[in-house]
């Protein structure tokens, strides 16, 4: 499955959400996971950096890619459960590439004005994808969203502006916690920092509403369902060959 985060607001937290959904993955779902950097700043790529360079955590493969990357990631999928894009804030070839073959593409807002007159082009640029991946489901998550009970019209009116437009908007959010920017320092999720802690639990209710699953527990069982059928497939193919040889 291929995952897209990325939108034409940069700031808006796209490699932090990124990087979290990933090690939520690969952690708690058992997932094989690789991620694409298509940013030229190569924020994840350096998170992986120093990622795999402490081997008490779970190492996760990166590669950088750029342009026309369409038959790069349909060949990644085919060897891993869940090949993670991160694309840098700015409509280019390498997120429509990605858009034309994605399960998922999620775009993080800030609730900001700036951010929110982003989602007229976004929406554009999803319908002219869509015509060429329809099975695509293209979503808008609210980020870094302020705490203040006060601030809370903010949140609810930011998710309004999206949903004027055919695109989901996910109910689970982000707040703006220091910790996101702590673990991303030293190649750590905030998963690994505070298991239980509230930024965790936001990036699992980020993920598991994405995926459309209750929890990892269900994405585990899907995993393991698909490497099964797989695995007959191969099986069948090989048993098919055998009557062909005996005939």
């Amino acid at each position: 499955m291929i995952i897209l985060v990325g939108g034409e607001k940069g700031g808006s937290g796209k490699s932090c959400l990124a990087q979290n959904v990933a090690v939520f993955l690969t952690a708690e779902c058992q997932a094989s996971v690789i991620m694409v950097d298509c940013d030229p700043q190569r924020t994840t790529s350096d998170w992986i950096h120093a990622r795999n360079n402490n081997p008490e955590l779970p190492s996760i493969n990166c590669v950088q890619l750029y342009g026309k990357i369409r038959n790069d990631l349909l060949s990644l999928e085919q060897h891993y459960d869940y090949v993670i894009v991160d694309c840098g804030g700015q409509d280019n070839l390498a997120l429509r590439a990605t858009m034309s073959v994605a399960s998922h593409v999620l775009m993080p807002l800030r609730p900001k004005r700036r951010d929110l007159k982003t989602v007229s082009h976004m929406d554009d640029i999803v319908a002219t994808c869509m015509m060429i991946n329809p099975k695509m489901r293209a979503t808008f998550v609210i980020t870094q969203c302020p705490s203040l009970p006060n601030q809370a019209n903010r949140i609810l009116e930011a998710k309004e502006v999206c949903k004027t437009y055919d695109i989901n908007v996910l109910d689970a959010i982000t707040y703006s916690r220091n910790i996101y920017d702590d673990s991303e320092e030293s190649g750590l999720s905030v998963l690994e920092i505070e298991p239980q802690g509230k930024a965790a639990n936001e990036i699992r209710g980020i993920a598991t509403e994405m995926l459309q699953v209750a929890n990892a527990t269900e994405i585990r069982n899907r995993i393991a369902e698909k490497q099964m059928k797989k695995m007959r497939g191969e099986y069948g193919s090989d048993r098919s060959q055998e009557k062909l040889y005996a005939v």
